[in-house]
């Protein structure tokens, strides 16, 4: 009977409208909440067909179906905390609650966050003051990542940061540039020795010296353009690591630059490509640049004085902990008071086929449902995935004035559809008026 179905369309009215007054009523309480993704409700008409002609209709009714929009942005917001991460784009941080740390690959499947204020507790863990303890890809010594699978949570592991540790960084390149005193080779000068003490940092941070020297061959006549150099490593009780014979040019066009460099003995031979001697210090190898072949940049012999022009190293004495920040590609980087920067973890981002299709859990954290499809891990800014970006918040994605519109309009359909089952009422009792 079609004045039944309109009953049963205006229960069902209002148990949409009730639904969709739900969804509104938890995006606007949550319009401050950081990385909160707005819920929507959508109407669906249910349809009750009736034979063509019939010359009667039968009301349906309405359905509601809900859903959250986990790929809808919110704006960042700057914060005053280095650890304070956010996502420019797509992609998702991997989390795991700090209860399940010591249990990643058991049962507990990982978690995933677009955004996160992360400090270090007890342990060094970074973790929110919710319990969302962040999942990274610890660096091998030499700061590179390891290779490791993608498409499991194999290898990650809690990001640790101890706030007391300290580090030193050996040195392995050595840029030397030198002048030496053109006037030092001719016929009749002192052949006096000229020495040159130039630092380097040991693998154990220890300050280490080379020791080197520059002796100029004395011609009967003219001049020779030609020195020794000698190095000696203090780390190996003045042994000497290598011994060269160098030759300067003396033409008008490369005046002053490196013609030739012959190894003495069994000296490290000179790359003449790169300009380098690959020495060997007591801590390992050491490459040190001595420039090219008609370079002016690295060894030279000019006029009368004999100068160090530029000596550059990599390397830095044992310095303490001073800052943490994570870099848009998601590297964790550690500065210490020497200037010396560490990477330390590598943060990957998590990508879902579907990420409206991942399954909503409590503080904004979201897991891998059949609907989503299965995750990948992405380095942050390759692939389909943004920008890792610090000192940043991402915004709730509510918006206030369009959700109180809604608002409006849903107590309007509330209503509307409470005064049709008014009218059914009313025009239920009239039928039944008729008997009487």
């Amino acid at each position: 009977m079609s004045i039944s179905s309109s009953l049963n369309a205006g229960v069902a009215g209002l148990s949409a409208n009730a639904t969709r007054l739900a969804t509104i009523s938890d995006n606007i309480a949550n319009s401050g909440t950081y990385g909160y993704k707005r819920a929507t409700a959508d109407f669906e008409s249910m349809v009750i067909n009736k034979s063509r002609g019939a010359g009667t209709y039968s009301a349906g009714g309405v359905r509601a179906s809900t859903s959250r929009l986990i790929e809808e942005r919110g704006s960042l917001v700057s914060t005053s905390n280095a650890l304070d991460l956010a996502i420019s784009g797509r992609g998702m941080l991997p989390v795991i609650p700090s209860a399940s740390v010591d249990n990643i690959s058991g049962d507990q499947p990982m978690m995933m966050t677009t955004t996160g204020s992360f400090r270090t507790d007890s342990n060094g863990m970074l973790k929110t003051d919710s319990g969302l303890v962040l999942l990274g890809w610890p660096a091998n010594a030499d700061g590179t990542i390891p290779t490791l699978p993608r498409d499991t949570v194999t290898g990650l592991q809690p990001v640790v940061i101890n706030a007391n540790q300290t580090a030193g960084d050996p040195t392995t390149k050595m840029n030397l540039g030198v002048n030496l005193p053109a006037v030092a080779t001719e016929s009749g000068a002192a052949g006096d020795t000229l020495p040159l003490s130039v630092e380097y940092f040991g693998n154990l941070g220890t300050s280490e010296t080379l020791d080197i020297t520059f002796e100029p061959t004395i011609p009967a006549t003219g001049a020779s353009n030609t020195w020794t150099m000698i190095i000696k490593d203090s780390a190996q009780a003045g042994a000497t690591i290598g011994e060269y014979t160098i030759t300067f040019d003396a033409t008008r066009g490369n005046g002053g630059t490196l013609a030739s460099v012959t190894p003495v003995g069994t000296s490290p031979a000179y790359d003449s490509t790169t300009g380098t001697l690959d020495l060997q210090v007591a801590g390992g190898p050491l490459a040190m640049t001595i420039g090219k072949l008609g370079d002016a940049n690295g060894l030279t012999q000019l006029s009368d004085s004999f100068a160090p022009t530029a000596i550059n190293k990599d390397g830095s004495p044992v310095g303490n902990l001073t800052a943490v920040e994570v870099d848009e590609n998601g590297y964790v980087r550690a500065t210490y008071d020497t200037g010396f920067i560490r990477t330390v973890y590598q943060i990957p981002l998590v990508d879902v086929p579907n990420p409206n299709g991942l399954t909503a859990l409590n503080n904004q954290t979201f897991q891998v449902s059949p609907s989503s499809g299965s995750f990948f891990l992405w380095d942050a800014g390759d692939g389909p995935t943004g920008a890792m970006v610090g000192y940043s918040r991402e915004g709730s994605t509510t918006d206030v004035a369009a959700e109180l519109t809604n608002l409006i309009q849903t107590q309007r359909a509330y209503s509307s559809n409470a005064k049709v089952i008014q009218t059914v009422d009313e025009m239920l009792q009239e039928t039944t008026n008729i008997k009487r």
